[in-house]
């Protein structure tokens, strides 16, 4: 039987998705995560504009400048704190549009693929409703070794991270404390030590730094770049039962549509 193409990645299609996920994250940087870098000064114009607003009210016979300054201070440490917590949620955020975004692509990409040599429906609706563990089956079976690469966990970590910043308590939270839990923020370990072991961390802890963001885009560009070129149907090994099943059902469908 002649070896036949079942998925192929055009070198110019493939650039075009590294380039358009490169674009994102760096006007994302630009223009979304930018904005948090002099949370400081931030902060403490904050505090002055709150003593000069008040200052018309001060008088010196009956209060003290000290308790003024003190609760200006207040004022500059509450704002850095809330900042500081809107900077981690557009990160977050950005994280999760890279991530969607980059799942959307892979899943129309098999559709559409599929589409070129197999008729009906389930197999295609199958693609977009798998979980990401089928999808890694589906794309080990092209003779990949998925799952041994370093940018597989990237994207495993990114996939539980977005799902905990969504949806909080869960089966995503539990994977996410076994498996990485370095996403899960100890806030004193810088006062040495640990206070809450990850078991004891909940989805108020999730915290993704700017570096761990890059790792994550790393991860993307480099699956882009690392899926076969041509997958022949020859190098199609042990495909995963969810994709058997639905190609045989759009067969069978097919057969006895034929026979009415």
């Amino acid at each position: 039987m002649s070896n036949y193409v079942l998925f192929q990645m055009w070198g110019p299609f493939r650039e075009s998705l590294i380039n358009g996920h490169l674009f994102y994250v760096k006007q994302a940087r630009k223009r979304l995560l930018s904005q948090f870098d002099d949370m400081e000064a931030e902060a403490e114009r904050a505090s002055e504009e709150w003593l000069e607003q008040r200052a018309q009210h001060f008088d010196p016979d009956r209060h003290d400048p000290g308790d003024f300054y003190e609760a200006a201070n207040d004022v500059g440490i509450e704002f850095y704190g809330l900042l500081s917590d809107m900077r981690e949620q557009t990160r977050l955020s950005v994280l999760a549009g890279m991530f969607h975004e980059w799942d959307k692509q892979l899943r129309d990409w098999l559709a559409r693929e599929i589409q070129h040599w197999h008729r009906g429906d389930s197999a295609t609706l199958k693609v977009w409703s798998a979980d990401f563990s089928q999808i890694a089956d589906l794309l080990e079976s092209f003779s990949w070794n998925l799952h041994s690469t370093d940018y597989f966990r990237a994207l495993d970590a990114c996939r539980l991270v977005v799902n905990v910043y969504k949806h909080g308590e869960g089966k995503s939270l539990d994977e996410l404390r076994t498996k990485f839990p370095e996403y899960l923020d100890d806030p004193i370990k810088d006062a040495g030590g640990s206070l809450l072991e990850p078991k004891y961390r909940d989805h108020t802890h999730l915290k993704v730094s700017d570096n761990q963001l890059q790792e994550f885009s790393d991860a993307i560009v480099a699956f882009w770049r690392n899926v076969p070129e041509n997958v022949i149907n020859s190098r199609l090994t042990d495909p995963p039962d969810w994709f058997e099943k639905a190609i045989l059902k759009d067969r069978t469908d097919q057969q006895q549509t034929s026979r009415k």
